[in-house]
């Protein structure tokens, strides 16, 4: 297998997220975070009252 090396120019963009992204990457882990524990507890509820 062969490998190669891309050789960017100086005037490319920095191969980085804009800040926009980065804050939005960041909820939408923490909206995820958030709905499992609640999904868990909720099943908790359920299965306790039963």
């Amino acid at each position: 297998m062969r490998r190669t090396m891309f050789r960017m120019l100086w005037s490319d963009p920095p191969d980085e997220p804009p800040d926009e992204l980065r804050v939005t990457e960041s909820m939408v882990r923490r909206a995820g975070t958030v709905l499992a524990v609640a999904t868990v507890v909720l099943m908790l509820i359920i299965t306790l009252s039963a």
